[in-house]
């Protein structure tokens, strides 16, 4: 393996490159394995139920996009096209439904910038099931060590560090898939600087899922270019205008954040990531649990309740405050509606993002009775990141609330069941294959390190002959 020169090795492209191609499958503990083996199921389960949204249609039907045959196959579907397209169809389709993992570290969605460009490209390059264990955790522990440089000033500023910060995640995962060298992936790290984007602008929009689909493709077109030949500056991050300095500004960041602890542990196993139970913003889920709880214990009748106030870090709101949600989308970054949802059907489900949804007349009566706003005792700086308290007021007076502590998800300290990961798996699989299809798929991804070849994988997420295939709609 080539070693990176001088001029490159002291820079932080180069010492991430150093640490990203040093990694191997047995310095992997058991639970990181087997960590990445539920991320990995649990993102093709969530792309396979954005696979039939229309973000991933309109995507795939693009002019050019999806043109040519490939290796890689569009999920929900039985085309198979350039590992580019892939990425890009099949990372919009993971974040359709906002129904991914969240991560402490990066502030976002660590697995949806890598799974999708694994796949794709793993299927060309002819990878294995542990190659693609590998190829995500080394990818989530690049990501995750970026961001921690960067948060909470990089979110606050307005970026989606899902894809920002992402992007430098699915170059490390596309570098080992690759097999690059440490020039090659410090050049390919460099390249991506220049690739990042998203704006939290565009949340509640098509374009919050398109930032994953590009910067899946980004990654992966980063080190295709780089194991090719191409040129990058070697001061990427660190350069009076690279990624630290333009992303976040000068003293707004801390490089050395990077490397403290590299790999001890991985991040991965501490602090981990949650999976969500409610196919909605992470922001949301703990107003919804606490709602379940208030629902649970005091059998609270919705056209008993005079006020409904929900009160969380004031970080959640810029995004979640948005008390008239007109559509799907924008329902899913409401707290106003989930909440709402939450007492009207004991549940926050799939089916409740669909436009009819939100616009049901039982839910537009309720939406004007429930106000958000920042807890006086989780202040932005708090440990209480992701908590909230919700409060209900009866017609007769009573005052009934319910708190829930910092909670990303359901991660280490609360892990879903067996029984609760096929449950959703199901329910997002069925969106896009027939039933007798998910389970041995559910079957195959808890064995992923034991897979000889992605394609085998594939071959059981393809849309069976005389089942409904993606249509390609045609745009421009």
């Amino acid at each position: 393996m080539t070693a990176a020169p001088e001029s490159i090795a002291r820079t932080i492209a180069g010492e991430l490159a150093r640490r990203i191609v040093a990694l191997g499958y047995r310095d992997l503990p058991e639970q990181a394995i087997r960590w990445a083996k539920i991320g990995i199921l649990d993102t093709v389960g969530v792309t396979l139920a954005g696979s039939v949204e229309d973000c991933t249609r309109i995507v795939a039907g693009v002019e050019g996009v999806g043109a040519a045959s490939g290796p890689s196959l569009i999920f929900g579907s039985d085309r198979r096209v350039p590992a580019l397209d892939a990425a890009l169809i099949n990372g919009t389709a993971s974040h359709a439904l906002d129904f991914d993992d969240v991560g402490e570290s990066i502030g976002g969605h660590p697995s949806v910038p890598l799974v999708p460009a694994i796949v794709a490209l793993g299927e060309q390059v002819g990878a294995s099931g542990k190659d693609a264990i590998l190829a995500y955790v080394v990818g989530f522990e690049t990501e995750s060590r970026i961001a921690r440089a960067v948060h909470p000033h990089h979110y606050d500023r307005g970026w989606h560090p899902t894809t920002t910060v992402g992007v430098f995640g699915t170059v490390a995962a596309a570098a080992r898939m690759l097999n690059l060298t440490e020039t090659e992936t410090a050049t390919a790290l460099s390249i991506a600087a220049s690739l990042a984007a998203g704006v939290k602008a565009n949340f509640g929009t098509m374009t919050k899922p398109l930032h994953v689909g590009h910067s899946a493709r980004s990654g992966v077109l980063a080190a295709l270019l780089a194991k090719g030949g191409f040129t990058a500056g070697n001061r990427a991050f660190e350069h009076p205008h690279g990624f630290f300095n333009v992303f976040n500004g000068a003293g707004n960041y801390d490089a050395a954040k990077v490397f403290e602890n590299w790999a001890d542990p991985l991040d991965i196993v501490d602090p981990g990531f949650g999976l969500k139970q409610y196919p909605c913003c992470g922001s949301t889920h703990p107003a919804i649990d606490a709602m379940l709880k208030l629902r649970r214990e005091h059998a609270i009748d919705a056209d008993d309740v005079a006020a409904i106030e929900v009160l969380t870090n004031p970080r959640r709101l810029p995004h979640t405050d948005k008390p008239r949600p007109t559509n799907g989308l924008e329902g899913k970054f409401s707290i106003q509606y989930v909440t709402a949802r939450a007492l009207l059907d004991g549940r926050v489900a799939l089916g409740h993002f669909a436009d009819a949804a939100v616009n049901e007349p039982r839910i537009r009566k309720l939406l004007p009775l429930v106000r958000a706003g920042a807890h006086p005792e989780m202040p932005a700086e708090s440990a209480e990141q992701f908590a909230a308290e919700v409060v209900v007021t009866t017609r007769a007076g009573k005052r009934l609330a319910a708190r829930v502590p910092h909670q990303i998800c359901r991660g280490l300290a609360n892990p879903m069941s067996e029984g609760e990961l096929w449950a959703k798996f199901e329910d997002c699989a069925l969106r896009a294959l027939a039933p007798t299809q998910a389970r041995p798929l559910f079957e195959m991804l808890q064995r992923l390190d034991a897979v000889a070849a992605l394609a085998d994988l594939t071959a059981m997420i393809a849309v069976r002959r005389g089942a409904p295939k993606l249509e390609r709609k045609k745009v421009g």
